[in-house]
């Protein structure tokens, strides 16, 4: 074969082998490696509110919205086999139906299943519904250090307080009114006043409620050696509506574990919370 003969198979044998490998392409199987580690998460809508859950009890009582944290793709702490959306969902639903049982307020969950709600959304429902009070239950994680147990208790701090009502001014345009004050025509300063104010308010009731929660679980729940917080919480910052954040314990704590997943454990929290919620209201009719 001759020198030119050879260079020109030389060019030509690759793209021979490109057109058998386009010719042959649909008989190649495409690799699975790696599709079993890709999550799709169904992201919520824009500006599409959340579904409001159904109310459970008379016409006329107080207004309890019970909110589970975490839920769908989300499943918070995990520990001791356990993930924190299903431990606190338990334990709202514990709750709920000690309330409901009592008949002395009105109830609801944000979620009463295993959906993601948004901080914003799970606020809004309760602002939707016009709540009296809000409690947002979840449960720690300590990692490694199995021996951190205990309860603690949140309420919005000030410094986010602050930061919260002038957001919420400049959202709440001339159509909205706050705890029955009509913020229409108000200039962007006399409507952060009226916001602080409000949520000034609630921030006390707040911190009564928080108190109240520490006080009856004395000697029921074990609680941290630091149980009381202020943080700036998302899920706490309604202007409108006291809020608290129960951190039930640590579910990678073995004790904590057992007493947050077992039936006792679950209604010994149920009939604490229950009763403080109870002298709660029992509080704001005398005050």
């Amino acid at each position: 074969m001759s020198i030119r003969a050879q260079i020109l198979l030389l060019l030509l044998l690759p793209v021979a082998l490109c057109a058998a490998l386009i010719a042959t392409a649909q008989r190649i199987p495409v690799p699975a490696i790696g599709r079993e580690y890709v999550l799709r998460v169904k992201l919520p809508q824009a500006d599409v509110p959340a579904a409001l859950p159904q109310i459970a009890g008379r016409e006329g009582l107080p207004l309890v919205v019970i909110d589970p944290g975490h839920g769908g793709h989300d499943p918070g702490a995990s520990g001791q086999g356990y993930r924190e959306k299903t431990v606190v969902l338990g334990l709202a639903r514990a709750l709920r139906d000690e309330l409901e049982r009592e008949g002395t307020v009105r109830v609801a969950l944000t979620r009463d299943d295993d959906r993601y709600l948004l901080h914003a959304e799970r606020i809004d429902i309760a602002r939707r519904l016009d709540a009296d009070l809000f409690l947002s239950i979840h449960a720690d994680s300590a990692g490694d250090a199995a021996e951190v147990t205990g309860a603690s208790i949140y309420t919005l701090s000030n410094a986010a307080s602050s930061e919260a009502a002038a957001r919420f001014a400049a959202r709440e345009n001339a159509s909205d009114r706050l705890n029955g004050i009509d913020l229409g025509g108000q200039s962007d300063t006399v409507s952060t006043i009226l916001v602080e104010l409000s949520q000034r308010r609630t921030q006390e009731q707040s911190d009564e409620f928080a108190r109240l929660i520490r006080r009856e679980g004395e000697g029921a729940i074990r609680f941290h050696p630091r149980s009381r917080h202020s943080a700036a919480l998302k899920v706490l910052r309604a202007p409108d509506v006291p809020s608290v954040l129960f951190e039930s314990g640590f579910i990678t704590n073995e004790a904590d574990a057992q007493r947050l997943t077992s039936v006792e454990g679950r209604a010994r929290f149920a009939k604490v919370m229950a009763r403080a919620i109870r002298i709660y209201f029992a509080r704001q009719q005398e005050s």
